[in-house]
């Protein structure tokens, strides 16, 4: 009750009535997975500098249906920070306006669950843009891999520690890495990783015979 009292309190503050389909009733079993490299991990005053996505239907990675953008940030990134995301200033240098690139995203994921890894930053930081372009924050629902890959490790004690490192799950789910780490390559390896989390928790079906 509380979810769609809230969800259709963000809708009438929508100011651009484009984005309407956001709150659509997602389709069954799509999903969209992204990931944001920024210059730095303050949502207040860091800036997203590219954003990779890709579509997943049923359980299949749709590679035909990917999002990959360089958004053109508002200062120079501090070099410091390059060490971090390997973006240069000649990289962004053909990026696109910030409020066009979000209207892209927008489109490209649609009213469809959002995956991640650490996803809730992501979303922050997407929902900045958001909330000064179009009036709200981002309102998809997102699921978090490393919460799912958490759940299926059994603990041999009560105060053992789970790696939830990016290249720990990638490792131990026997997922290949695709090379260096940006935004594209990381929503896809995460896909990768989503998609083999849902088929582990899956409910086992139990056939009765006779």
């Amino acid at each position: 009750m509380f979810a769609n009292f809230f969800k259709n309190w963000n809708r009438k503050k929508l100011l651009d009535k484009r984005f309407d389909f956001l709150f659509n009733k997602p389709t069954s079993n799509e999903y969209v997975c992204l990931d944001c490299e920024t210059s730095g991990l303050n949502t207040k005053k860091d800036e997203i500098l590219s954003i990779g996505a890709v579509h997943i239907k049923e359980n299949k990675i749709l590679m035909r249906k990917t999002f990959n953008i360089f958004l053109k940030p508002s200062k120079n990134i501090n070099p410091e920070s390059i060490k971090i995301h390997h973006i240069r200033p000649i990289d962004l240098e053909n990026g696109i306006n910030p409020e066009d690139g979000i209207y892209q995203l927008l489109e490209f994921i649609g009213s469809r669950p959002i995956v991640g890894y650490y996803i809730k930053f992501d979303v922050a930081m997407i929902s900045k843009y958001t909330k000064k372009f179009i009036g709200i924050n981002l309102p998809n629902e997102t699921i978090e891999v490393s919460s799912m890959y958490y759940k299926i490790r059994k603990k041999t004690t009560h105060y053992e520690f789970i790696d939830l490192r990016f290249d720990t799950i990638l490792k131990n789910l026997d997922i290949p890495a695709l090379g260096k780490h940006d935004a594209l390559n990381d929503a896809i390896m995460t896909s990768m990783m989503f998609l083999k989390l849902k088929e582990l928790t899956a409910p086992k079906t139990t056939f009765y015979t006779n």
